[in-house]
């Protein structure tokens, strides 16, 4: 196993075991908006644009109000400088600088930075590109908690909403938006990147890694909130 499928299996556990490992504990209900309509939450299909439909979940009304501009700029300054995003980016370049992966970068302090800051430009690219998409689109970009739930669900909303994105009227349907941008900027990073990392197969591994990393940071705001309160109080 190559240095790069490693990496890609290790983000995978790393989520499973966020996910589980989380789930243990129970927290104080929180909502979208400082509610506890989580339990009034209704089924039904929503069928996007030329896509399938998918029986999901709404977002009460009287709860969700669409991503303003500012609010969708405030998104991508956390999802990209945040304390999470710059957390994970040092675990990234630190894993990266121990296996000494690109080679060409070596395993010392600048190559670490080197590492650090290849991560961090790719991630504000893709940010950028799916809040810009999710504008012209009609996505939110955002995580929802939902606290009242049973942990069995909560652990599916983790993974289901890595993969989906509430829309204006509060449905949840594809997140074409992430899609594009988490696939596009892989790709395009190869044009810059070094040449023992710039290839399809390379490309293909970031993109899991992508939707990984996503599918933690959503564990983490699922189930961080209840930790702390544990933890802290």
């Amino acid at each position: 196993m190559n240095a790069a499928s490693l990496r890609a299996v290790l983000f995978a556990s790393a989520t499973l075991a966020l996910s589980a490992g989380a789930g243990a504990q129970q927290g104080p209900a929180a909502h979208v908006a400082a509610s506890r309509e989580a339990q009034g939450r209704s089924q039904h299909l929503a069928k996007p644009l030329d896509g399938p439909a998918i029986k999901t979940e709404r977002v009460p009304l009287t709860a969700y109000r669409p991503i303003t501009g500012t609010q969708r700029i405030a998104w991508f300054l956390g999802s990209t400088g945040g304390p999470v995003s710059l957390a994970s980016g040092a675990f990234s370049a630190g894993f990266g600088t121990g296996l000494d992966d690109p080679h060409e970068y070596r395993g010392t302090w600048a190559g670490f930075g080197k590492r650090y800051a290849m991560r961090f430009t790719g991630i504000s690219t893709g940010n950028a590109m799916e809040a810009g998409l999710g504008a012209i689109w009609g996505e939110d970009p955002r995580y929802f908690r939902a606290p009242g739930a049973a942990f069995g669900s909560r652990v599916w909303r983790v993974i289901r909403m890595t993969f989906i994105a509430p829309r204006r009227d509060g449905s949840f349907a594809p997140a074409y938006a992430r899609y594009a941008a988490i696939s596009s900027n892989n790709f395009l990073s190869n044009t810059w990147r070094m040449p023992s990392e710039s290839g399809p197969g390379h490309a293909g591994i970031r993109i899991l890694e992508g939707f990984g990393c996503r599918m933690a940071g959503n564990a983490f705001r699922e189930f961080w909130p209840d930790l702390k309160s544990r933890v802290f109080r």
